[in-house]
């Protein structure tokens, strides 16, 4: 899989109907997001939507993809061009103490799983907070997430020895 991760920037038809692939196969209890949710997410100044793109799908469509003498792909047009295979949010906040970010709703397709589109977009997460300055990233993954939790490991994140609390409003 020859992924590229970028930042939604706008509302389109291809990233609502991704948006609504992808939240299910995260959370089975998350409501559809509706279109102005999905805008508030990508206008906010403190959240960043990053989309995976698998580009080797768009390149076999495209029948783009020649060799050059030595074997390498060599793809006219441009690369991002792929369907949305997967998304992450990353938030970026000041608080006293600096600027921090937190990694939130990371999931990818089932169907292009374990091909490298969550560490891609794990990976442009951390640095695009380090571009805006952030001093940490934290995230939290179930420990039954396993392969996850794998990952995140592979890149850098350390268990860190605290307890997470959740407050529900009624």
């Amino acid at each position: 899989m020859v992924v590229h991760v970028s930042e939604a920037t706008e509302v389109t038809d291809e990233l609502v109907s991704a948006v609504h692939l992808l939240l299910p196969q995260l959370s089975t209890s998350a409501p559809a997001l509706s279109v102005a949710e999905i805008d508030e997410i990508v206008s906010s100044a403190a959240t960043r939507l990053l989309v995976a793109r698998d580009d080797e799908v768009q390149r076999a469509r495209d029948d783009e993809v020649q060799r050059d003498g030595d074997g390498f792909e060599v793809v006219a047009g441009e690369s991002g061009r792929g369907p949305i295979v997967g998304m992450l949010t990353l938030v970026v906040f000041r608080i006293p103490t600096g600027i921090r970010a937190w990694i939130e709703d990371v999931v990818v397709d089932r169907a292009a799983g374990r091909r490298g589109a969550g560490e891609a977009l794990t990976r442009a997460a951390l640095e695009l907070a380090g571009e805006l300055g952030a001093q940490t990233v934290d995230l939290t993954s179930r420990p039954s997430r396993e392969a996850a939790n794998r990952l995140y490991q592979k890149v850098g994140f350390e268990a860190r020895e605290t307890n997470v609390y959740r407050y529900r409003s009624a």
